[in-house]
C-alpha cells in the first residue's frame, strides 16, 4: 500500500507539474495575444487621430470665416443678438430642468 500510495504522489505531482508549465505556456500565449492588440488599437486610434486632425485643418479656415461673419451680423445686430441668447439659455434652462 505505501508503493500505491507513493506512486499516487509522484503522479499528482508530475499532473501538477504539467499542468503549471500549461498555465505559464497559456499565460505567455495570451500575453503576445494582448501584446498585439494593444499595438492594433494604438495604430488605430493614431490613423483616426490623424484623420481628424487632416479633416480639422482642412475646415480651421472656413471655421473661422464664418466666425467673423457671426460676429459681425451679431455686432451690426445687437438686439437680435441679444433675443437669440435669451432664447438658447431659455432652451438649455428647459432642457436642463426636465432631468
Amino acid at each position: 500500500m505505501a508503493s500505491t500510495r507513493e506512486e499516487i504522489q509522484a503522479d499528482l505531482e508530475e499532473q501538477v507539474s504539467q499542468l503549471t508549465k500549461q498555465v505559464a505556456s497559456l499565460t505567455k500565449s495570451m500575453s503576445k495575444r494582448g501584446s498585439a492588440a494593444l499595438a492594433d488599437s494604438r495604430e488605430s486610434a493614431s490613423e483616426l487621430y490623424e484623420g481628424l486632425y487632416d479633416r480639422f485643418t482642412d475646415a480651421l479656415p472656413a471655421m473661422r470665416k464664418q466666425a467673423r461673419v457671426a460676429k459681425k451680423t451679431a455686432q451690426d445686430n445687437p438686439m437680435t443678438t441679444a433675443l437669440v441668447g435669451v432664447a438658447v439659455f431659455g432652451l438649455v434652462a428647459a432642457l436642463l430642468s426636465r432631468r
